[in-house]
């Protein structure tokens, strides 16, 4: 009599782990826009990230010797540790219709990048800098003064901004609205045609549900350099199954090992406005 076993389910396992190795690189989307460092291969669970103070350069005379400057760094600490999920298939639902090798490695890939983004979001109320106020919609002007600010702070490279849905559709609204903005251009009848923020004063906008909304109906966005944050990645996504004969079903443990931190509290300029619609 032929039996199914761990053996010929090897192929439903790699569709599982395939599907969920491609769903947490995919779903993630605060881990590629920040600092990433991959330690795997370094000793210890805690890296220490150097932060270099700028220095001025000063008129030379000549027939005169320079003058050293002393350099001190700071430097900041991340520490890694584990995040986890846990998913049963059973016999029986290996065995029915439908198919369980994308729709579990759906499930816990989207779970692991989740938790991901949700602990670079946390990150945001840490910084220093903020625009707006509880109860007022963002609008595009302070997408501005927060670029201005910013390169104010000489914060290099791209910057991005990240937030919540409904943030994101006062923004469109307000660049939409042909009186608060008459001189919108492409960029305001692209939004009117399509939806979408796009990249506004230099400020490519992304915008993530797992931002939280607070019991007044305020939410904390984050306009950044990728410097302003990091995460320290020791072991990304990976997937094990187990056999648990009693329970005549796999346990399917999809874990990562990283750390996430602040690198620089002015590279940051938290958005903190009203979330409801």
């Amino acid at each position: 009599m032929a039996a199914s076993t761990s053996t010929t389910l090897d192929d439903l396992f790699a569709n599982i782990i395939m599907q969920a190795r491609f769903t947490a690189e995919e779903q993630s989307l605060m881990a590629g826009l920040i600092t990433r460092y991959d330690i795997g291969n370094v000793a210890g669970t805690t890296i220490q990230v150097p932060k270099y103070p700028a220095i001025t350069a000063a008129d030379l005379t000549e027939g005169t010797d320079l003058t050293s400057t002393t350099v001190s760094t700071s430097s900041v600490s991340v520490t890694v540790a584990e995040v986890g999920a846990q998913v049963l298939l059973t016999d029986m639902a290996a065995m029915g219709a439908g198919n369980p090798a994308q729709e579990l490695g759906t499930v816990l890939g989207n779970a692991i990048a989740t938790k991901m983004d949700k602990d670079i979001i946390a990150l945001f109320d840490g910084f220093s800098t903020s625009l707006g106020a509880a109860g007022q919609e963002v609008t595009v002007a302070d997408l501005f003064k927060a670029a201005a600010t910013l390169r104010n702070a000489k914060a290099q490279g791209e910057y991005v901004a990240v937030v919540h849905p409904y943030h994101a559709y006062q923004l469109s609204a307000n660049l939409t609205n042909t009186f608060a903005n008459p001189n919108g251009g492409d960029l305001q009848n692209e939004a009117m045609r399509s939806g979408f923020v796009g990249s506004i004063a230099g400020i490519d906008v992304y915008q993530s549900a797992n931002i939280t909304v607070d019991g007044n109906g305020d939410a904390k966005g984050l306009c950044f350099a990728r410097e302003a944050m990091c995460m320290a990645m020791k072991r990304d996504f990976n997937l094990e199954t187990e056999r648990d004969a009693s329970n005549r079903a796999f346990e399917l443990n999809a874990t990562a090992v990283y750390g996430v931190g602040e690198l620089d509290d002015s590279y940051g300029v938290e958005l903190f406005f009203d979330a409801t619609l």
